[in-house]
């Protein structure tokens, strides 16, 4: 321990963390991987790549603690008067969760152009608070980001620096940090935590964001199907993982968010190989996520699991990118009362992303804040995506409702009934139930026959992931798992199995009858239930304001429970045609907005704990950019509220599991 001038008392505790290399009969290489400190009870990763140099005369730092010859210290770019320091840092606590007031016994302050701020001496001492003292070191260096770091003594070299969290909801499957060659390593650190990784965050006073980099310091989470240089992915398989090397390439979904700035700061579990999987029986190779809502003991739904147990668990964490083919997006922020879209098919390569069904594969995000949604839409979807951040859009008069109840006779249902209307009023039109049967039965086209939408479409979905991802992946693994293991078949969980025998049980040619059948429905749906306006082209964004010729709502989660002990029967095939299917058949952007939330008996607890109720919103294709600002400015009405991390989406609250946590790390 270690007490600065002031009265305040401030411990540093190491672990050094070393990566042994190789080892040969001639020679060892050893390489730092890092090192984990902890700063008054707070657990911290030291990077192993420096930021650059400063000088720090003789004897400036003796009074700040260290461990093997490293410090920690705050750097000061900002053009700050000595007496505007405190003030600074101060504002720095309350934005960023990685900077603490322990960094501040050295500071480093960068020298204004045209000469030194102090002119006499390198070092002065400053009260930054009425009780704390700071020694005040000029610097040259004004290429290292302001923010928190320590210095090796001996070299003057900055590392930047990582809050530690332990990842008790189970979401990750690999922390990350980036490399000075654009690629990224395992974090390798280990904090308190019951059979759970420890993440890491870097300081968000590192980053400024600027037009070229609009998501300057943003978090992300990374779905484990999309490939990152430097990293092995599973798929959700941990035979997948054990069997290929890491990729050399940073997909190019995930490359337009880090050139942007965002910051990756791991992978995330999927169910196994993006197919829909339950928590108890059916997740065998890795464990699902926990959902925090209610109880604790919720399932998250799937396949971008960990998408959604993150966002709804950890405030640290911004945003999630995960993949929605058959509702994977969608799924997980309804149940989980979050933000989350299916966008409009083919606005952004998936190379280098495990497919599942490229016909319907789609990236979209799970995320609280809904400008934050907008920001990395227009990242990630680029041209393809129209912000409508600073333009009143013409909102469609119409309002459809798909299988809403008609009377409040449930509090979801009041929920439900209310927010159709609050949206039908908030357009200046009206809300009315939508019969797709009878449309269908009234206008379908000729190719399709007599078939209603559900015998038309029955195994439409079933057909096309099914064959598309066996030709596509399990062909190419089982031919690469057998060549490495004599012969052998990898474990595959029960659902994958089960899907791909299904396919495999069918003619060659069911491929291309299901493609037939979901082309019949995009064309008519697109042409006759959901049309864009004039203004809105069928394969891009709307160019203006004005976009989708009406809304349509249906009911994405219900406050139903979904115990994840719950042993539901082995898994069956996805047949048949529901609502959360028109999105993935038509093409059409789909987004999940957090309607509210209402009490249900837990068979944990034996008293109330409060889940959510959601709404899908579709609108025409193209129109994304619509469907956010739609959201926005509900939450600006205050019709919807931002979704809060904890066990209750709208108070927040401390996770079941979590209650009576210490502080440690935390």
């Amino acid at each position: 321990m270690a007490t600065s001038a002031g009265s305040t008392s401030r411990s540093l505790g190491l672990s050094v963390l070393f990566l042994l290399a190789t080892l040969t009969t001639t020679s060892a290489q050893l390489a730092s991987a890092g090192l984990t400190v902890t700063l008054n009870n707070v657990y911290y990763f030291v990077s192993p790549f420096s930021s650059g140099k400063v000088n720090a005369p003789k004897g400036s730092l003796d009074r700040v603690p260290g461990v093997i010859g490293f410090k920690p210290v705050t750097v000061v770019q900002d053009r700050v008067a000595q007496a505007d320091i405190s003030t600074l840092l101060t504002n720095w606590t309350a934005i960023d969760d990685v900077y603490q007031e322990a960094f501040s016994d050295a500071i480093f302050l960068t020298e204004p152009s045209g000469g030194k701020w102090h002119r006499s001496l390198e070092v002065t001492e400053i009260q930054i608070l009425p009780d704390v003292s700071s020694s005040l070191i000029s610097s040259k260096n004004s290429k290292i980001p302001s923010g928190p770091y320590f210095i090796e003594v001996a070299t003057g070299s900055l590392y930047p620096v990582y809050r530690l969290y332990d990842d008790f909801a189970g979401a990750f499957t690999e922390p990350l940090i980036p490399t000075p060659d654009g690629r990224f390593q395992p974090l390798s650190a280990k904090i308190p935590g019951s059979s759970s990784l420890t993440v890491g965050v870097p300081s968000r006073l590192y980053f400024t964001k600027t037009a070229d980099k609009p998501l300057a310091g943003v978090r992300v989470g990374v779905k484990d199907i999309y490939r990152l240089a430097g990293v092995k992915g599973s798929n959700g398989n941990r035979a997948w993982y054990n069997l290929y090397p890491p990729s050399n390439i940073t997909g190019p979904a995930i490359q337009r968010l880090i050139d942007a700035g965002a910051q990756i700061i791991g992978l995330q579990k999927t169910s196994q190989f993006a197919n829909g999987e339950f928590a108890t029986a059916d997740w065998v190779d890795y464990h699902s996520p926990f959902n925090p809502r209610g109880d604790g003991y919720q399932d998250p739904g799937s396949s971008s699991s960990g998408a959604g147990a993150s966002v709804a668990s950890y405030d640290w964490l911004d945003i999630a990118i995960g993949s929605d083919t058959g509702g994977s997006i969608r799924g997980p922020a309804g149940i989980q009362g979050l933000f989350g879209n299916r966008p409009s098919h083919g606005l952004v390569s998936l190379d280098h992303v495990m497919p599942l069904s490229p016909t319907l594969d789609t990236p979209g995000f799970i995320v609280r804040d809904p400008y934050l949604w907008d920001a990395a839409s227009a990242v990630l979807y680029g041209k393809n995506y129209t912000s409508l951040a600073h333009k009143k859009p013409a909102y469609p008069k119409t309002v459809y409702t798909l299988g809403f109840p008609t009377a409040s006779d449930k509090p979801a249902d009041k929920l439900l009934i209310d927010f159709a209307n609050a949206v039908a009023s908030f357009v200046n039109g009206t809300a009315a139930p939508l019969d797709l049967d009878s449309k269908w039965s009234a206008t379908r086209p000729a190719e399709a026959g007599n078939a209603t939408l559900n015998q038309l479409l029955n195994t439409t979905y079933a057909t096309i992931i099914t064959k598309e991802q066996t030709a596509l992946l399990r062909d190419p693994f089982y031919r690469d798992y057998a060549a490495a293991h004599a012969n052998r078949l990898p474990f595959i969980n029960p659902t994958p199995i089960i899907r791909w025998a299904y396919g495999d049980s069918l003619p060659a040619e069911a491929l291309s009858t299901a493609l037939t059948e979901q082309t019949l429905f995009k064309t008519w749906f697109n042409t006759h239930i959901l049309p864009p306006t004039n203004s809105t082209p069928q394969n891009g964004p709307s160019t203006t304001a004005e976009c989708s010729s009406s809304l349509i709502l249906y009911i994405s989660a219900l406050a139903d429970a979904g115990p994840r002990d719950l042993y539901a029967g082995p898994p069956g095939i996805p047949f048949g045609f529901w609502d959360v299917r028109i999105s993935t058949f038509a093409g059409v952007p789909d987004s999940v907005f957090p309607v509210g939330e209402i009490g249900v008996v837990s068979e944990v607890t034996g008293v109330e704990e409060k889940l959510a109720v959601a709404v899908s919103v579709l609108a025409a294709r193209g129109c994304d950019g619509l469907l956010v600002k739609l959201a926005q400015e509900l939450v600006e009405r205050g019709v919807v509220r931002v979704p809060r991390v904890g066990a209750s989406g709208l108070d927040g609250g401390e996770v079941l599991m979590r209650r009576g946590w210490g502080e440690g790390g935390q």
